[in-house]
């Protein structure tokens, strides 16, 4: 570490790699009051032009970052990420929180000692302060930016972490089932405002209800398919289609990507 360094209180968080998840947890924590002084980005990706958005300062290597920082959330891609840490001045006291899918805690920590390492799956969903993110491990350190961008929901090992990840992937496909529906409403006539409100708001209705009652899943649905009813009606053309078999089998085929 650098005289200069040492002279210097750390800063909270700094950024490896700025690319849009990362600009979804600044946007996310500047909303919820964390001071710009408390950031810090690495000088790649988006630095300049988030640097710019937000009034924030630019590292002026990774080097200094890690120097400058008690928290690294690294966002880089996922062959990138251990490369990106070697070589740099980690310390005992320091924790990385890697975002970077499938990429183990141990190759990290080999790369990155004596620093800690913990993984999180946040969502661009951050930026609004409504992004679950699953972690592990659980690491207090890193909480103060983690709980200001949505609930964080620990996990009790890596394999675990693992299967929830897809949970990332499925975050996008149901914007597309939602894309979907609105183009087909304003086919139908409904205008593109309304149908792509309604339309979202409907699948956060649904989420809400299944986040927040403890009933099983299968009787909250059975109370909305009854007999002859339009829910019945299209639960059994999915059916037909096999829809929940394709479902399953690109959660799966997500799950296998991340494991190897």
């Amino acid at each position: 570490m650098t005289a200069t360094s040492q002279r210097l209180p750390l800063i909270s968080f700094g950024f490896l790699g700025v690319g849009h998840l990362a600009e979804a947890l600044i946007e996310g924590a500047l909303a919820s009051g964390s001071p710009a002084s408390e950031l810090l980005l690495s000088p790649r990706g988006r630095a300049e032009s988030v640097a710019k958005r937000f009034g924030l300062a630019v590292a002026a290597d990774n080097g200094a970052l890690v120097e400058a920082t008690s928290v690294v959330v690294l966002g880089v891609r996922p062959a990138q990420a251990r490369g990106a840490l070697e070589g740099l001045p980690w310390r005992a006291d320091q924790v990385i929180v890697s975002c970077c899918a499938g990429v183990a805690i141990a190759d990290l920590a080999e790369a990155a000692a004596p620093a800690r390492v913990m993984r999180a799956m946040p969502l661009t969903a951050a930026a609004i302060g409504a992004s679950p993110i699953p972690v592990h491990p659980d690491l207090a350190t890193a909480r103060p930016l983690l709980d200001r961008q949505g609930p964080v929901l620990p996990l009790a090992s890596e394999g675990d972490f693992e299967v929830a990840t897809v949970s990332a992937a499925v975050y996008g496909w149901v914007q597309h089932l939602v894309g979907r529906s609105t183009a087909w409403s304003v086919a139908e006539g409904l205008d593109p405002a309304s149908a792509r409100r309604l339309t979202a708001l409907t699948f956060v209705a649904a989420g809400r209800v299944l986040a927040e009652r403890d009933a099983p899943i299968e009787d909250l649905l059975a109370e909305l398919a009854t007999p002859g009813g339009i829910t019945e009606l299209g639960l059994s053309v999915l059916a037909d289609r096999d829809v929940s078999g394709a479902w399953d089998a690109a959660q799966a085929a997500v799950l296998d990507r991340l494991r190897r």
